[in-house]
């Protein structure tokens, strides 16, 4: 049964909700501005139904209009805010990966699973310039990166078919993995070794290594890397050094996640 399905089946789903959501999430760095017939597009909603949404949300003040286009307003950043100060994430992971990147030079980051893509939770970066810059709220497809092939492969085996049925495997590289046989075979090798790297996957001068952070059931609840320019350090001298201090992080976060369990609640329901 798909979600749809599921959904119109479930008495206490609200649809206005949904799909006031999706006219927040239409907006993105290649639409910061939109007018009533994008937003419809790209939402797939009817202009009626978006007009509605986008002159609630305007009276609600989480979007303004500028002319003919509308565009958010910064009071949409209250949501982030509130999970931010809510889920400790500042004590229990940032310590963590600051002195990850403190030893190593490395940015370091925190993500969990996001539909096809893996979400940042916590970015600490390198004062050196990589090709790709991430942050809080950074979003990468699963399969090209190593923290997304970890996240995804100690998941239910339920939840790696449904993300093989649905993803799109696009070529970013040539080194990127385009074949689901070849990434079903990645993620059997991840939960043997207990970690992932990749190398010009998601694009060309990235070399990665990511390890998972368990709950206190031995459940994946979020991964951590080290990331940094191939110009640095080779892929194999990346995995030597960096796996044994990425697998201490792990430990120390799991450690954290005893203290602050509604933090682990609250990530392993992002999916």
């Amino acid at each position: 049964m798909n979600k749809k399905s599921l959904k119109s089946q479930d008495p206490e789903f609200l649809s206005t909700l949904e799909r006031g959501l999706s006219v927040l999430r239409a907006f993105d760095q290649e639409h910061p501005e939109m007018k009533l017939s994008e937003v419809a597009e790209i939402t797939g909603l009817n202009p009626a139904v978006a007009r509605r949404c986008l002159n609630t949300l305007v009276k609600l003040g989480y979007v303004g209009c500028h002319g003919r286009n509308f565009l958010l307003r910064p009071e949409v950043l209250t949501f982030g805010a509130a999970f931010l100060a809510s889920m400790n994430l500042e004590q229990v992971a940032t310590p963590y990966l600051r002195a990850l990147r403190d030893e190593t030079g490395d940015s370091s980051s925190l993500a969990v699973l996001s539909g096809l893509e893996i979400l940042y939770l916590v970015h600490v970066s390198s004062n050196r310039q990589i090709r790709l810059s991430a942050s809080l709220g950074t979003r990468f497809p699963i399969y090209a990166t190593s923290l997304g092939r970890v996240l995804l492969a100690y998941q239910p085996e339920e939840v790696i078919e449904e993300y093989l049925l649905n993803a799109n495997l696009e070529k970013l590289t040539e080194y990127t993995i385009t074949s689901k046989q070849d990434l079903r075979a990645t993620l059997r090798q991840i939960r043997v070794l207990g970690y992932d790297s990749a190398q010009d996957e998601l694009d060309y001068g990235i070399v990665s290594v990511s390890v998972p952070v368990f709950d206190s059931q031995r459940q994946i609840a979020t991964a951590i890397n080290c990331s940094t320019s191939t110009t640095r350090v080779s892929r194999d001298d990346l995995i030597q050094t960096r796996l044994p201090l990425l697998q201490r992080a792990a430990g120390e976060i799991e450690s954290a996640f005893h203290r602050w369990p509604f933090l682990v609640h609250s990530i392993k329901g992002s999916r």
